[in-house]
Parts: structure tokens; C-alpha cells; sequence
């Protein structure tokens, strides 16, 4: 299974962003193969309304089931529910300390978004 992070950095030590849709890079982490890739998100950040839509979209083509974020709002947590993408939320410093938050089951998945919508 393949999980997607909201990060600022390139690797497991990079810093967890805590805005889903302006996050700057995503970390894809394939926990069967222990390998990530980082997919740039540049394009939604610049956007005036749309970004958490828009990273929505590139998270379900990563082939992501879930994704860790430290927030996630209307728009974008019901396109990630309607691809059948679990959200959890987490206030991690790093991608390797949510991977592991998620790893020792210390996550639940989240009932509904975290923050309304146009959160900066």
C-alpha cells in the first residue's frame, strides 16, 4: 500500500507541511516495497481557490490509498474520501515520525476535515 505525505522536503527527514492542498511536495511512501518517491505540488500552491482540489487530484494518481497531513479541509477530504482515500491527520515534525505514528497504529482515520475551507 502506498501512503502520501504533505511535506516541504525530499526525504523521510523532511519536514511534515501541515497544509494539505498548498503543501509544498508530497512523499509517497510504498510500504511494501520501502521505497518513496516526492511528486512536486507547486502548481496548486499558487492557486487562488482550488489548491486542496487540486492536490486531491495528484494524491489519487500517485496510487495513494491514504495520506498524512496535519490538516485537511472540506473540499479536498470528500475528493480524497470519493477516490476511497483514508485521511489521517497528525502534528509529526517529520515524515519518519508519522510513518512510524502510523506504523505502531497510533493514527485513526479522520470522520471529516480538520479546518475549513481557504485555511492558509
Amino acid at each position: 500500500m502506498k501512503i502520501a505525505f504533505s511535506t516541504s522536503g525530499n526525504d523521510l527527514d523532511a519536514p511534515m507541511d501541515t497544509r494539505f492542498g498548498r503543501a509544498s511536495r508530497f512523499l509517497v511512501y510504498d510500504l511494501e516495497e520501502d521505497t518513496f518517491k516526492v511528486i512536486d505540488n507547486s502548481g496548486s500552491r499558487g492557486v487562488a481557490q482550488g489548491a486542496g482540489i487540486q492536490a486531491a487530484e495528484t494524491v489519487v494518481r500517485s496510487g495513494a490509498k491514504a495520506l498524512i497531513t496535519g490538516n485537511c479541509g472540506p473540499k479536498a477530504f470528500l475528493a480524497l474520501a470519493s477516490a476511497g482515500i483514508a485521511v489521517y491527520n497528525t502534528n509529526a515534525s517529520t515524515v519518519a515520525a508519522a510513518l512510524e505514528q502510523y506504523r505502531a497504529g497510533q493514527l485513526v482515520p479522520a470522520a471529516s476535515p480538520n479546518v475549513d475551507g481557504h485555511w492558509t
